[in-house]
């Protein structure tokens, strides 16, 4: 069997409000609560679970990026401005409140409610 990526656990200050945010956004669904996880399942069966963290815990901002068609892109561009969150074309955020155009194809940067660095591309990079 080819390795393939399961899942992965993202710690949020709110497991409701991060996976509600982040499913919203690109159109997803939010599951069935697993024990302390909530996940979200993206179209190649990977499951981002959504966990709690404690009151004093710490949460280390990751990057996780998602390759979307140009309508799903469309989409939750639309949702992050309806929001009014504040994105980016870049991760270093020097060009605020624009996208980038990398590889023929789009991308935008933002951030989810317990700051995690969230992308939507519509080329992957170096294609």
């Amino acid at each position: 069997m080819p390795v393939s990526l399961n899942h992965t656990i993202i710690h949020s200050r709110d497991r409701q409000a991060a996976a509600e945010f982040l499913a919203g956004v690109l159109g997803l669904e939010v599951g069935t609560p697993w024990g302390p996880f909530l996940p979200v399942r993206t179209a190649n069966g990977v499951t981002l679970d959504f966990a709690t963290a404690g009151p004093d815990e710490a949460i280390t901002p990751q990057h996780y990026a998602f390759l979307l068609s140009e309508e799903e892109f469309d989409a939750g561009f639309a949702q992050i401005q309806k929001a009014g969150v504040p994105y980016w074309a870049d991760p270093a955020r020097r060009h605020p409140g624009e996208i980038n155009h990398n590889d023929g194809g789009r991308g935008v940067y933002f951030l989810d409610p317990s700051g995690h660095y969230l992308e939507m591309i519509t080329r992957p990079y170096g294609g």
